[in-house]
């Protein structure tokens, strides 16, 4: 990947060109302007990064969701650039890890999920042996902060992990620690959080105050530097529960609604304290989603039921909500078709904040930043890539994926590719009018079709046969370990289950 080198004026000639200018300002009587100034190029934006947990477009009302009012959501929509299709991975772990390093998880190795403080057994999301976006931010100058879900270090273990990673500061819900989950698994009502301070109840408090609340206290006494700030939410994932707007809902249904409408007025706070410190023109937002939603949750959706895709690799499961709202620089109404996936964020945000990547560094993704710039009109991604999900195992004492090569799906804007574990395309679909991917078109002689599979097919060749494991050295001292027999029944079930997401006529209403 590459960056944009700025080019270096000539003195000499500017001056020339000034001293010109201002002899033919001399010699004009009068000169009528009508062009109004454009905002100039902001070398280094601030960036707002915000990643729901579990949460489809069926959720989000500027994207077609019909049960659900989210306005600050759409008006940020409305007033930047709504995606149609941005890739997230499946599920919470190799999207989290793909989007830090800007790797598919078959390069990185978390392809599986793996809950690291309520499993244990030593595993880590390595600060030494993996990239981080926040690293090389910091290093291009940036203040950094992070508040929210992480999941991938116990804090017990590493308790400065989030420093190691490359954040100033950090509020973090600690995952659900083993032999801790009592205090530990609460993440809504009387979190339990890990700041520099150290992890501690936030009795009567509702974490997702908690953790604005300190997102815009960092930006209040930053503002005058570059500022990245990673968001990913606890909302609206699970357990179902009120919020402080919506104190009475008792219905699971109306719960999940709340919790979404909370996220909407999360939003709005973070919106009106950019906007009170006079920093918003300055700042790239970026909101999006971890993946679909669960799949016990059904939305109503452009007239058609949606259930939840958590783990799936259909698209309601993996084609995000993605929004970027950069006032002054990206054009008020802009709807994308453009391809980008998770692997993009890294290479994109050291693009925005002309950071300098590690000279061993290996990625999977490319920059849009252009694209948000206004420079082209399309992302330099002509196929993006969505895999993983379902437990990890533990074999010679340390994370392993189940499946020597995992399944996964290629697409371009028409057509989608379902990849099978014995690196073979099984199935493709015309992703843009089957929505629900039934038909399967390989065998179909259609020129536009047999080109798209020999393309992807290309891709799938160029792959290893064999994906990378998680990359870390075992920590020592793990407080929990959970038993293999239990990790092993969890991922023994799951490959057995379909990654395609349920005909209509199998979809229930209700929670």
């Amino acid at each position: 990947m590459s960056f944009k080198i700025k080019q270096i004026v000539n003195i000499t000639s500017y001056s020339t060109i000034v001293m010109c200018f201002i002899t033919l300002l001399s010699c004009a009587q009068t000169i009528v302007t009508t062009k109004k100034p454009t905002t100039p190029k902001v070398d280094k934006p601030n960036i707002i990064f915000i990643m729901l947990d579990d949460l489809g477009k069926e959720w989000v009302e500027n994207y077609g969701a019909e049960e659900i009012k989210t306005p600050t959501i759409d008006k940020l929509a409305e007033e930047g650039m709504q995606f149609k299709n941005a890739w997230s991975m499946p599920q919470c772990t190799p999207s989290r890890v793909t989007l830090l390093t800007g790797q598919y998880p078959w390069r990185h190795g978390w392809i599986n999920h793996y809950d690291v403080p309520r499993w244990g057994h030593g595993a880590q999301f390595d600060p030494t042996m993996n990239p981080s976006f926040a690293r090389v931010m910091k290093d291009a100058g940036y203040k950094t902060c992070a508040a929210g879900k992480w999941q991938i270090n116990d804090f017990r273990l590493q308790p400065d992990a989030m420093n190691l990673h490359g954040f100033d500061d950090y509020a973090m819900w600690t995952g659900a620690e083993g032999g801790n989950e009592k205090a530990s698994q609460k993440r809504y009502w009387d979190p339990y959080i890990h700041t520099k301070e150290g992890s501690k109840t936030y009795k009567g408090q509702f974490g997702e105050d908690v953790f604005t609340d300190f997102i815009i206290d960092f930006m209040t006494k930053n503002k005058e530097n570059p500022m990245m700030i990673y968001y990913p939410m606890c909302l609206p994932h699970g357990p179902l529960v009120h919020t402080p707007a919506e104190p009475n809902v008792t219905d699971k249904i109306d719960k999940h609604k709340a919790m979404v409408r909370y996220t909407d007025i999360i939003l709005k706070k973070i919106l009106d304290s950019l906007d009170d410190l006079g920093i918003r023109e300055n700042t790239v937002i970026v909101w999006t989603t971890d993946n679909g939603t669960a799949k016990n949750i059904v939305g109503k959706r452009n007239g058609r039921a949606v259930r939840g895709g958590k783990t799936l690799t259909t698209e309601n499961g993996v084609n995000s909500p993605f929004i970027v709202n950069w006032k002054g620089t990206i054009k008020e109404g802009t709807v994308t078709d453009a391809l980008v996936d998770f692997s993009d964020i890294f290479a994109t945000f050291s693009d925005l904040g002309n950071g300098k990547l590690p000279k061993d560094y290996i990625g999977d993704g490319a920059s849009f930043a252009p694209l948000l710039r206004g420079e082209t009109a399309d992302s330099p991604r002509d196929w993006i890539m969505a895999m993983g999900s379902k437990p990890a195992k533990i074999e010679n004492g340390k994370v392993t994926n189940v499946h020597k090569f995992r399944d996964r799906v290629i697409r371009n804007k028409k057509y989608k590719a379902f990849v099978g574990q014995d690196k073979r395309i099984h199935k493709i679909v015309d992703v843009v009018n089957d929505l629900e991917e039934n038909t399967n078109l390989i065998g179909n002689r259609n020129r536009e079709i047999t080109q798209a599979l020999g393309k992807f097919q290309k891709i799938v060749n160029g792959l290893p046969d064999t994906d990378a494991n998680p990359i870390y050295k075992k920590l020592e001292g793990s407080l929990y370990d959970v038993p293999l027999e239990v990790l092993k029944k969890q991922h023994r079930s799951n490959a057995k289950k379909s990654n395609h997401s349920p005909k209509p006529k199998n979809i229930k209403k209700k929670l």
